[in-house]
């Protein structure tokens, strides 16, 4: 209600404001009002437009002016930019035939640098390849039985083995509180033999004779020639003309025979000390005084009597040897009447050992040896032929330090050769003090091991940075043999009964090559049988230290 009230209201107030407009404008005043402003406005707006014209009229003559006054300045610009045109188009010019000269110019300095580039090219891909030549030729150089699998007996210059032991002022020979080891004193074989007493005690009375003795021994070798002769009365039947007589002793069939001192005497010179038969020959004879000439076929002879003698022990330690849960094996290159062999050694960590004579190498090498039914551990140097027999297999890290340290001397700026060389050497020193001292612990064994692999991810850093010589693959094939069989490097840490080297088949293969050396190539396969069969035997008697080698070889020949 109240709100309509207000809404009338205001209607009523704007309904009578609209009237009185419309009145006024009915009446007409408002229309002359109207009028009176617009004229007033229509009088401002010509008053300004008058303005603006004579502005603008002020405007148009100051244009003219300074259209004029530019036109003036345009014209001597023109004249001023037509000289400096035309002293720059001379000056072009004159660059443009100094940039054809130069153009020509480079074209001949970049023809001339392109062929000493390829000079430069030619020289330097020559340099590089007379200094892989020359890592190559210093690599075989320097190449001995320190820094690679060669024997030292190969090596025609002997490295000399620097002294590092300091004089210390003291005489030399037994030191003052040491206890000596003398010689030892032989039983007599005479009755002692009593100097007399010196001339001075003969002339004065004064010398009184003691309880005191010295005794001194002089010690030779007497060599005696014992010869027995055997005879045998012969019975004849007048009957029956059979004629009969006693058996002579076992070995006396000749008119002369030659006992088994005599055979082991020559056997020993010719096989264990590697002595020519004619050399061993001329020594017998010399200390029998030219009494004994034997013959040199009769020599030649007694390696196959040996081993047919020996062959049943031979046979129990090949046995022997299937049983050891390691064993050593390494072969060795010979000659045969001029053609090529290989002696393969067996030998077990205690000692026992066999060597074997065979035509190849390889597989068909390995046919009857020991290696071939083993089941046990092997211990070689990285013939590949090896990994097809046993159980397991330990690389000798001898040969691996050998090689590591030629790597040193032939890639002297690759690092990790020396710390491999340096780690191998501390497990070896680890492993060898455990064995005598204390166990081997799992947490050092899997820190060297975690050291081995960080060392090997270096070399091949290494080698990817700065890839291997063409004329020296040594040292990386190193690397990717002990990375590729990094169980077979290790596996001494872990079995105490595995060795880390094959040292004690290198130490027997020795044996042979002295002999080669000496005998320079066998004449027939047999001869280099007999040869193995006799040294393995040798090997046998000088494992028992109280065996007495020559009283046991001729116990055999008998």
């Amino acid at each position: 209600m109240h709100s309509n009230f207000e809404y009338i209201t205001t209607l009523q107030y704007q309904n009578q404001a609209l009237k009185k407009k419309l009145h006024s404008f009915e009446s007409g005043k408002q229309y002359v009002q109207l009028q009176a402003n617009a004229q007033k406005q229509l009088r401002k707006k010509e008053q300004e437009i008058c303005d603006l014209k004579t502005e603008l009229e002020q405007a148009h003559r100051t244009i003219l002016l300074v259209r004029k006054q530019w036109f003036e300045v345009f014209e001597d610009v023109e004249k001023e930019h037509s000289i400096l045109v035309k002293k720059l188009k001379q000056k072009i010019n004159h660059l443009t035939q100094q940039l054809l000269d130069m153009t020509q110019k480079y074209e001949q300095v970049q023809q001339k640098l392109k062929e000493k580039r390829q000079e430069c090219y030619a020289i330097q891909t020559e340099l590089e390849e007379e200094k892989g030549k020359n890592v190559k030729l210093t690599a075989q150089i320097n190449r001995d039985y320190e820094n690679s699998s060669l024997s030292s007996s190969k090596m025609i210059h002997h490295k000399k083995i620097s002294n590092s032991r300091e004089k210390t002022g003291r005489k030399p020979g037994g030191q003052p509180g040491h206890q000596g080891h003398g010689r030892k004193k032989q039983i007599p074989t005479m009755p002692p033999i009593v100097l007399p007493p010196p001339q001075e005690v003969i002339e004065q009375e004064e010398f009184q004779k003691t309880r005191k003795i010295i005794k001194k021994q002089l010690v030779n070798v007497r060599v005696l020639l014992e010869v027995k002769e055997y005879h045998a009365e012969v019975y004849y039947n007048a009957k029956t003309g059979e004629r009969i007589h006693a058996k002579f002793p076992k070995g006396v069939v000749n008119d002369v025979n030659y006992g088994g001192s005599i055979k082991a005497f020559l056997f020993l010179l010719n096989q264990g000390c590697c002595t020519s038969i004619d050399k061993s020959r001329a020594f017998l004879s010399d200390i029998t005084e030219g009494k004994l000439q034997i013959s040199k076929g009769m020599i030649n002879k007694l390696s196959k009597e040996f081993a047919l003698k020996s062959e049943a022990e031979r046979k129990r330690v090949f046995a022997d040897l299937l049983l050891c849960p390691v064993l050593h094996t390494d072969a060795t290159n010979a000659k045969v009447n001029g053609t090529s062999a290989a002696v393969y050694v067996c030998a077990s960590p205690e000692g026992k050992a066999l060597y074997f004579a065979r035509e190849n190498k390889g597989h068909k090498g390995v046919k009857g040896t020991v290696v071939e039914d083993y089941q046990g551990i092997l211990v070689h140097d990285h013939e590949r032929t090896f990994y097809r027999y046993g159980t397991n297999h330990q690389e000798c890290l001898a040969h691996v330090l050998r090689y590591l340290k030629n790597s040193i001397e032939n890639e002297p700026k690759r690092t990790w050769n020396k710390k491999m060389r340096v780690l191998i050497q501390e497990m070896i020193h680890y492993r060898n003090s455990c064995c005598k001292e204390t166990e081997v612990t799992a947490e050092k064994v899997r820190e060297l091991e975690e050291r081995y692999r960080k060392i090997l991810e270096q070399a091949k850093e290494e080698y990817e940075d700065v890839p291997p010589s063409e004329y020296y693959k040594e040292g990386y094939n190193l690397y990717l043999r002990m990375k590729g069989y990094e169980k077979n490097h290790l596996l001494f840490l872990h079995d105490k009964r595995v060795p880390p080297t094959n040292n004690e088949a290198e130490r027997l293969l020795r044996s042979y090559k002295r002999k080669q050396q000496q005998a320079m190539t066998f004449r027939s396969f047999e001869q280099l049988e007999f040869l193995c069969e006799c040294m393995s035997m040798l090997v046998l008697m000088r494992q028992k230290e109280e065996t007495n080698v020559f009283q046991r070889v001729a116990q055999i020949f008998g």
